[in-house]
């Protein structure tokens, strides 16, 4: 286990994140139709040219999740029972094929559950750039984080 205890997760921690990742054609090609979504900014290459952007758009849902992926091993990994939402999504820059995408989260807040003794509720921002240090998403997510044992006996 990798993740943050509940205890470990105080306000304004912020974590950069060591994974970084460069996204391929094949990612944005898989994921835009294994979910079903026939946008052709995303799929066809002659039909982006004429577009403002002149090149393929990956898709934001593909990189929401790249987001939120990349910042399991230091926050999460083992130590999350459930994500509870995503609020606040936004998508300042496009992201395009080939573009390498870093991460950091802030923790927003955090509280003890109220019907849950041995868990936590924490808000994490997670900001993603590419390589030229463009905001290309910014996130909040929920989720219900384990305390530690030792907290927990």
């Amino acid at each position: 286990m990798s993740g943050l205890w509940f205890e470990e997760l105080t306000e304004g921690l912020v974590v950069e994140h060591a994974i970084r990742r460069t996204v391929t054609e094949t990612d944005n090609v898989l994921f835009t139709t294994m979910t079903m979504n026939p946008a052709a900014a995303h799929l066809d290459a002659d039909y982006s040219k004429g577009t403002e952007f002149g090149q393929v758009l990956v898709n934001s849902m593909f990189t929401v999740a790249l987001v939120v992926g990349l910042s399991v091993p230091e926050l999460t990994h083992g130590t999350i029972l459930a994500q509870l939402g995503l609020d606040e999504v936004v998508f300042p820059k496009p992201v395009f094929v080939g573009d390498t995408i870093r991460v950091e989260s802030e923790v927003v807040s955090a509280r003890a559950s109220k019907s849950r003794p041995t868990q936590g509720i924490v808000v994490f921002e997670h900001r993603a750039h590419n390589q030229r240090d463009e905001l290309v998403c910014k996130a909040r997510r929920t989720g219900l984080i384990r305390r530690s044992p030792q907290a927990s006996s």
